[in-house]
Order: structure tokens, then sequence, then C-alpha cells
């Protein structure tokens, strides 16, 4: 199964809107064929494990499946995998976790149990999850999971005064970031970083073999008609603001507006926005905005990691990480998140952290007791 996930690993930048998935089939101790999922469309990790198999000649008959996801019992974009491996004859799988989408949940795993094949479930399930926040979420409370990714000095700055960043961290922590980028299924940004830096937030430092979308939110719909954003590759546009006019002229060049509801200060509702990305396949989104949105979206509790990059510098005065829309009054009211884990790069460090309650939230939506 530590194979398996290792091999999952290789549809981080490919399988969304889908889970990311690894299958390793062995028998008697001996490695036989190996697959992930492919894009959307294309083969899940099972149908692929079975294809390299049947491509080196091998006969799989009597062998064990270790998938990180419990094989789906339905016809979506492909066929059930369950009866991939029926028909292939392995006698026994061992699933990671049971899939979270209602659709399965289960299902799969009865198919291979009436079809008479042994079936473990729990392996590594944690591991898996981790694997697959996003799709997990969208699964079990309908909305994306969604991290903060930011830059700063050591005091907390973003920026100076005047508004400029670049750069506050070295190659080595851009290049991280935009391999953060490459694995979301969306890069959304606010209104007041276009209009400041005129940005492409396209992933550039990495190879991958699709671009996310990138998104912004602007409300007043002011995103100039010449922005480097718009280049030709999707791009949505959420507004409270409707202009059917510029919608048109920006629809001739990939981008999408859509209207989404206000708040009760007048600003885009960002509880509307969630939902909607959750109701359109978007698994997970990778923010890179400005004090305001950020705070905003810490103060909404829509915030489940942070990414948080740290320069060995003092800017002083400068903008801050967040800029809650409420103060906080008191040291009992502050929001909280725990370390996930620290990496240097270069002179920078990476700091990951994760609200403990939305995961704990997501950890027993999926069926499991962790902690």
């Amino acid at each position: 199964m530590r194979r398996a996930l290792r091999v999952a690993e290789q549809a981080q930048f490919v399988s969304s809107p889908n889970p990311r998935v690894g299958c390793v089939l062995v028998r008697d101790g001996r490695w036989l064929a190996e697959g992930s999922t492919q894009r959307a469309g294309g083969r899940h990790a099972e149908a692929q494990a079975l294809h390299e198999a049947a491509l080196l000649g091998v006969d799989v008959r009597g062998a064990t499946a270790y998938v990180t996801l419990e094989p789906c019992s339905h016809t979506g974009r492909t066929p059930p995998c369950a009866d991939a491996l029926v028909a292939a004859g392995v006698a026994r799988v061992v699933v990671g976790l049971q899939d979270p989408n209602p659709k399965v949940a289960g299902r799969g795993i009865e198919r291979l149990r009436a079809a008479g094949i042994q079936v473990d479930v729990g392996l590594f399930a944690e591991d898996v999850l981790a694997q697959n926040p996003g799709f997990c979420a969208r699964m079990t409370r309908g909305t994306p999971w969604l991290w903060l990714k930011s830059a700063s000095s050591f005091d907390g700055r973003m920026a100076l005064p005047d508004g400029r960043s670049q750069w506050i961290t070295g190659d080595a922590a851009r290049d991280d970031g935009h391999r953060w980028r490459a694995r979301a299924c969306m890069v959304l940004t606010g209104i007041g970083t276009v209009l400041a830096d005129d940005p492409m937030l396209d992933v550039r430092a990495v190879e991958t073999p699709r671009q996310p979308v990138r998104a912004v939110l602007d409300t007043q719909f002011v995103l100039g008609e010449q922005a480097r954003i718009i280049n030709g590759d999707p791009v949505w546009v959420f507004t409270t603001r409707p202009d059917a006019g510029k919608a048109a002229r920006l629809a001739a060049r990939n981008v999408r507006v859509i209207v989404l509801p206000a708040d009760e200060y007048g600003g885009l509702s960002l509880q509307a926005l969630v939902r909607w990305l959750g109701d359109h396949e978007i698994n997970e989104v990778h923010v890179e905005a400005g004090a305001r949105l950020q705070g905003a979206l810490v103060q909404a509790r829509l915030v489940d990691e942070w990414v948080s990059y740290l320069a060995p510098s003092v800017l002083g005065d400068g903008q801050s990480l967040a800029a809650l829309p409420t103060p906080v009054a008191s040291l009992d009211q502050a929001y909280r998140y725990e370390f996930l884990d620290v990496l240097q790069l270069g002179r920078d460090m990476r700091l990951r952290l994760r609200d403990p309650a939305r995961w704990q939230a997501l950890v027993e939506a999926c069926g499991l007791k962790i902690g």
C-alpha cells in the first residue's frame, strides 16, 4: 500500500476532478503491474494497472490488488473499476479508504465481495485522505479544500507599505509555490492583486501537463480587458455586477463571468463562491491574494490550510498577511491552526498549517477515527 500511495502521487497534477489513486498488483510477493489515475475520461488506477499488466503479458488471476481508494462501482466517464477487477480474476483487494462519493460509498467493496473476492479496508486510510482532501471535502461537505499561499518577511509583512513585494522570498520558495499552484484545480486571487500587480498566476516554474483554472474575485466587475491574466487560457471571474456586453467580449477570449449573490455587507458572498465551486467539480483551491481577501476567508472560516513561506528578513511597516474585517478583540478569539510541517527552501522556510476543526470534520465525514 505504501507503493500504491507513491504511485498515486503520479496523478497529482492530472487526475482532477477525480481523486488521486494508485493501484499495485502483486502475487506471491512479486510485483506484477501498477497504475495511477489518468486524465479525466482516461483510465482509473485499477484499469491502468490492468492495462500495464496486459502490455507486459502478465496474467493477474489470483493476484492481490492494493488500491488507495475504493474501486468505483458506477459508470461515469469510464466503466466500473470493480467490474474490471472481477473480470481480471484477482483474488484479493486491499483498499486504503472507502470512497466518500455517494455514488460509490461501499458499493464497490460490496460488488467485489459478492464476486467472491476477499476485500480488506482501512490500510493507511489517513494517508489516502491527506492525499485527496479536496475530492473528499467536495464529496462530503460540497465545497473544495482551500489553502492560502503567502510569502512574508520574518515579521509577517507581505509587502512594503507601497505594495512592492518582488521578491521577499528566493527562487526555491517561489518554485515550490508553483508546485502548489500546479496541484490545485484553481488559482484564486482578488481584483486588488490584479490591479496592483497584473499577475498571470499560471504555472511556469515546474512542468505540468495541465494548467489550473485561474479565477478573480471581482465584486464590482472592474477587471481590465487587457490584464495579463487574460491570455487565452481559461479564466473565471466572479462578480455581483453583471455587464452583458463586457462579459460577451471576455467570453470570446476564454473568460467565463459568473454572477453570484452579495453578502450582507455588499461584498461577494464567499459562502456562495465555495458552494458554486463544489458544484462545478473544483477539488482544491490555491489562493494567492492580498491581505483583505485572505482576512475575509480566514474570518469566514473557509481556510482549510495555509502554505506560508517565511523569509529571514524584517520589513517593519508594511502590509500584513491578513486584514480581518472584524478585529480580534481578545486572544481567545484568535483563529488558530496547527502546524503540519516545516521545510527549508534555500534561505527561506515553508510552514504548513491546517485548521484542526475542519480537518477533524473531514476525517469523521469519511468514517475515520483519528486523534
